[in-house]
């Protein structure tokens, strides 16, 4: 996925009304305003309730659903080697949202405070902010792109993480 791909699949969403958020490596890179590696998909939170709008938006740009491990997340593929991962997001009242887990009784939690906004190609995205990218980086063997992401971070934030 390329930055330009990246801002062509908000700028579809945003027609249908559709909230998102970039999490994984764009997300990163949102935060710190420059792309610093090779992205193999683009990582999008979004609100459930919007999903039916999301999926059929998608869809008519050339995205077809390649994985379903709803109500985890899903994705979709198109040519080119495009591939988005969707997390969908239920949201509480006061803003903060909860997406579900492998393990039902723990799901993954949003502080509201995780919704901020970054950059890519100079244009102003919502995105996931560095703590909450810290914490979706704990409890697995990282691998080479997560040191570099969590490297990233370090350098722009001072945010420590486990590696």
């Amino acid at each position: 996925m390329t930055a330009e791909d990246v801002l062509s699949v908000l700028a579809l969403l945003q027609r249908v009304e559709a909230d998102v958020w970039i999490g994984g490596g764009w997300g990163i890179d949102a935060l710190i305003g420059e792309q610093s590696r090779h992205h193999r998909d683009l990582d999008l939170m979004y609100r459930h309730g919007q999903e039916a709008a999301a999926a059929a938006a998608l869809s008519e740009a050339g995205f077809e659903e390649s994985l379903s491990w709803r109500p985890i997340r899903f994705v979709v593929t198109a040519p080119g080697d495009r591939e988005i991962d969707l997390h969908p997001l239920v949201f509480a009242e006061d803003g903060s949202a909860v997406q579900a887990s492998p393990e039902p009784e723990h799901p993954f939690i949003y502080p509201s405070s995780c919704f901020v906004t970054g950059t890519i190609g100079g244009e102003t995205v919502p995105c996931l902010s560095a703590e909450q990218q810290v914490f979706f980086h704990q409890g697995y063997e990282p691998r080479d792109r997560d040191r570099h992401d969590m490297a990233q971070l370090r350098r722009a934030f001072g945010i420590a993480s486990h590696f």
